[in-house]
């Protein structure tokens, strides 16, 4: 059973581990998503955390605009694989993509990009796409109408998650591929325990349900300020992003 994670590197390592077992599983659309409101100012130090979990294919990275495509080349230096945007109308997407590309790698993605994403997708053939913390379901910009539940059938649908975490409120949402989805309930200021395990994400009431259970045994804890139970893991993580910012 995955654990869940005390530090970023533990993190980083399992979705790692989680993709390799997913890649060998014969998935070839795949996400991992560390689900901090921190993580995309950080796209760029956790892709290169990550890129070793890849490195066994003829990678190519792709970043959502030139401007962070320049600036990964600029930092990471010399690199036995390529980096470049995901592509506009006066990029094209196409002529990025070489017969030579064995797996593509799209860190931060977000909902302006998901046709570009896409596209990839249906250019790569059988060739594996891993999402790295996107943010492509933007209500605001794939829509709720027609259009939108389209797009979802026809590709975001399609897109499996095999390794997710998310800070909740004295709590944690993780999916470590093979595991299934769990829950984990904070207990005190740097432990938490296993809740339950489910087939599929539980979103909405589903995930409310698991919890009230947990919290309405535990009052005691919640009563504690919300700032001093952020000292746990989550807090831990937080800070460490916060801190490569700087």
């Amino acid at each position: 059973m995955a654990e869940l994670p005390k530090t970023l590197e533990e993190a980083v390592a399992q979705s790692m581990q989680a993709t390799k077992a997913a890649l060998d599983d014969g998935y070839k659309l795949l996400q991992v998503e560390l689900a901090f409101p921190e993580m995309a100012l950080q796209a760029q130090a956790i892709a290169q955390q990550f890129i070793p979990a890849v490195q066994d294919y003829q990678l190519k990275v792709f970043f959502p605009d030139t401007g962070a495509a320049a600036l990964a080349r600029r930092d990471w230096g010399e690199v036995p694989f390529k980096v470049d945007d995901i592509g506009s109308s006066r990029s094209p997407l196409a002529g990025k993509i070489t017969p030579e590309d064995e797996l593509f790698l799209v860190v931060n993605p977000s909902a302006v990009e998901v046709a570009q994403v896409e596209k990839l997708y249906n250019l790569a053939g059988d060739r594996p796409v891993v999402i790295l913390n996107p943010n492509l379901e933007d209500v605001a910009i794939v829509g709720i109408g027609l259009a939108g539940r389209q797009l979802r059938e026809r590709f975001l649908n399609k897109i499996f998650s095999c390794y997710y975490l998310r800070p909740l409120s004295a709590a944690a949402l993780i999916r470590c591929y093979p595991e299934p989805w769990q829950v984990w309930q904070e207990t005190t200021e740097s432990e938490y325990k296993l809740i339950a395990e489910t087939a599929g994400k539980p979103l909405g009431e589903a995930l409310e349900q698991i919890l009230a259970p947990a919290t309405q045994t535990d009052e005691p804890d919640r009563q504690q300020p919300s700032q001093q139970r952020r000292k746990g893991f989550l807090g831990q993580l937080q800070s460490f992003l916060r801190a490569l910012g700087q």
